[in-house]
């Protein structure tokens, strides 16, 4: 988020994404939705998160394109499917829609991963906020981003409070599953407190008066946010009069 694409206005950055997820949504076939991939690739590069993007994007994304592919060419029977042993089957038409599938779900998930690696939870709530959006809204976004990071967090502390103690939490899928349930009390208890907490901190900062809000944190649109608006919208119509004619 240091770097001059991370700094740029979340709309830009937005717009961006969008522009690839319609291109890569109406678009036939699958060339040019993989070629998303190695794009956001470069683009993380010059954002300094390639590093991460590669991470999430092996850990998640990757493990569901594969099974896609497994199951569509090798389980799925179809009518062209060739038997190659027991249920394994070869199939070319599996193998067509396995790589339509696939492409878009390379597509669309690498243009979400990169947009929140260079977006702040803060820049976000700004932008919806100078756009109008209520501020009972944004918490509500704001609160489910976070919602998913601060529980893994959280369970890494109490995990860390339970191995102090001498309980056994690695090793065996039966030793995990037996330290995890003594966690879920403490987990579900922290969280209500932190709520309860999150309330206190909220009505301490005026959350629910009706006055004119103001922040201390300011983030201006730059020329480039301007530019980068006016490719989208033009390449966006281009796309449309192009599919429009063909």
């Amino acid at each position: 988020m240091d770097s001059q694409i991370g700094k740029l206005y979340p709309s830009s950055k937005l717009a961006f994404i969008i522009l690839i997820i319609l291109l890569s949504m109406f678009t036939p076939g699958y060339a040019l939705q993989y070629m998303v991939l190695p794009l956001i690739l470069i683009i993380s590069i010059f954002s300094r998160t390639a590093a991460h993007f590669l991470s999430a994007f092996m850990k998640s994304i990757l493990i569901v394109v594969l099974f896609i592919f497994i199951i569509q060419v090798f389980i799925i029977v179809n009518d062209d499917s060739e038997k190659i042993w027991g249920f394994i089957h070869f199939s070319q038409m599996g193998l067509m829609t396995s790589l339509t599938m696939t492409s878009k779900i390379v597509a669309i998930s690498s243009c979400i991963i990169w947009f929140f690696q260079v977006t702040s939870v803060k820049d976000i709530i700004y932008a919806l906020e100078k756009s109008g959006v209520s501020q009972k809204v944004t918490f509500v976004i704001a609160s489910t981003i976070q919602l998913i990071p601060q529980m893994v967090n959280l369970s890494k502390t109490i995990t860390d409070a339970q191995k102090s103690r001498g309980i056994e939490t690695e090793g065996k899928m039966f030793v995990r599953l037996k330290a995890f349930v003594p966690m879920i009390g403490p987990l579900v208890l922290s969280s209500i407190q932190q709520t309860e907490e999150r309330v206190l901190a909220l009505e301490s900062r005026a959350f629910s008066s009706k006055a004119k809000k103001t922040s201390i944190y300011e983030l201006k649109k730059q020329p480039a946010d301007y530019m980068i608006m006016t490719f989208c919208v033009v390449i966006l119509i281009g796309y449309i009069v192009w599919r429009i004619q063909s």
